[in-house]
């Protein structure tokens, strides 16, 4: 009988049949570098590898274009903001004006006098006429502009209070947004952080007690912009604590935040909006009797993103020569961008800014616009609110009328897969269109949106 022999036939091999990262990578069409292009491709390959591995059918295409529009979208895009957040942090808070963007972009590409005299052809000091501009504004002696507000308050700290204590209301010990504390930010300026009173109730005599303990350098007054306190509360006016801290040679400094520069609103027609009540404004606090004013460019201001400094000159000039401003200074762009902002103020011609123009659309207005969308779309309309967002005026809303689309919230993350995406709200099931913070020209474009990704 004969003996059979089989011959050992080697499995084939289903990583062989995946194309080379060069070869991936030649076949995508896209606006990204090719050095990025690469990378994708070697991890659109890690994953096809995964599925063979696990036994499944790999789809290396598939994860090409997938991963290759994911970083092409993550690069910064344009969005339809329909949330009705004014200043939403996520997408980038206050939109610029057309003017502040022109003069942004002639600063960066070109070349300006930022630190030039051209009267003498000496060196001058950056911001000198964004610095004119501010005092007309808010009465100051003298201003100074660095990158954000936390960047303001941590250089105010460090400037007159490194290495000595300042006392601050145990209601006023902020947590904004990410990873700011304002315990951490005194920490990191070398000041010595002194809680004073309670969470509700503070009084004067909580800072003399202090003031006579501690060896201090200022008194600090923040304004508690992203939370409100209300019922059994107290605290002294700035006008008391201005005394205060003047009765003992030292300054007092405001963190009002937002950046309201005058709580009459001179640049608006008719009174100030409901909105803003007991909303902190640079001028009034320096009226009061505060010494150095801090607050946000990119909130209430509508403008870039910059901390602004405003108050007594030798104060000012004492924070301009300390060596953290060199780190924290605003660059030519963004003191252009600023300084169109706030001629927008002097000029009366705020609602050349986006924020404002946005804030005072009228009720009857939104209500027009919501219905026409609404009518379009089969869905129905209801009173709403928008917000003003980032920190700003805690739990003041503008009236609105808001689009909804009953039981649709599953159209949320198709929306944010669109072109362009179409950002909204999701509320008991349903998704909420709110269209004042969508220019009026683009309504149609959220409708199509919407439609095309029902």
């Amino acid at each position: 009988m004969g003996t059979w022999h089989t011959s050992n036939v080697p499995e084939p091999n289903p990583y062989r049949d995946l194309p080379a990262v060069d070869e991936l990578a030649g076949r995508a069409t896209t606006r990204l570098p090719r050095p990025l292009v690469v990378e994708v491709a070697r991890a659109a390959l890690d994953l096809a590898r995964n599925e063979i591995s696990e036994g499944r059918q790999p789809n290396v295409e598939r994860h090409m274009v997938d991963l290759v529009r994911a970083l092409e979208r993550s690069s910064g895009i344009e969005v339809l903001n329909a949330t009705g957040t004014l200043l939403h942090t996520n997408l980038g808070r206050a939109r610029w004006s057309e003017e502040a963007a022109a003069r942004a972009s002639h600063a960066a590409t070109g070349y300006s006098n930022v630190e030039l005299d051209l009267e003498s052809g000496r060196r001058s000091k950056r911001g000198v006429y964004v610095s004119s501009l501010l005092r007309a504004l808010t009465g100051a002696d003298n201003a100074l502009v660095v990158n954000n507000n936390a960047s303001g308050l941590l250089l105010a700290l460090a400037a007159t209070s490194a290495g000595r204590s300042v006392p601050v209301s145990r209601g006023e010990l902020i947590e904004i947004g990410g990873s700011y504390r304002l315990p951490a930010v005194m920490e990191a300026s070398g000041a010595k952080l002194v809680e004073v009173g309670t969470t509700n109730r503070t009084r004067i005599g909580d800072y003399e007690t202090a003031l006579q303990i501690h060896d201090c350098g200022s008194v600090l007054r923040v304004h508690p912009s992203n939370y409100r306190i209300e019922g059994f509360t107290e605290a002294p006016s700035l006008s008391d604590l201005a005394g205060l801290a003047s009765s003992r040679g030292l300054p007092l400094i405001h963190d009002i935040g937002s950046g309201l520069l005058d709580a009459d609103t001179p640049w608006l027609d008719g009174p100030t909006p409901a909105w803003l009540r007991d909303e902190p404004a640079a001028r009034q606090s320096l009226a009061e009797g505060a010494d150095l004013v801090t607050f946000s460019g990119d909130k209430l201001l509508g403008g870039p993103q910059a901390g602004i400094i405003v108050g007594k000159t030798e104060l000012v000039d004492q924070l301009a020569a300390h060596p953290l401003t060199r780190a924290l200074r605003v660059d030519g762009p963004t003191l252009a961008g600023l300084a169109a902002t706030l001629e927008a103020y002097l000029d009366r011609e705020v609602l050349k800014l986006p924020f404002w123009k946005q804030a005072t659309i009228s009720a009857e207005d939104m209500a027009s616009r919501a219905h026409t969308l609404a009518e379009s779309l089969g869905a129905e309309t209801a009173p709403g609110e928008s917000t003003v967002g980032a920190g700003s005026v805690p739990g003041m809303n503008i009236p609105t009328t808001l689009v909804v689309l009953s039981g649709e919230d599953h159209l949320y993350e198709r929306l944010l897969g669109s072109d362009p995406p179409v950002i909204c709200r999701r509320e008991a099931g349903s998704l909420l269109i709110d269209l004042r913070t969508v220019e009026p020209e683009r309504d149609d474009v959220v409708g199509e949106t919407v439609m095309r990704c029902r």
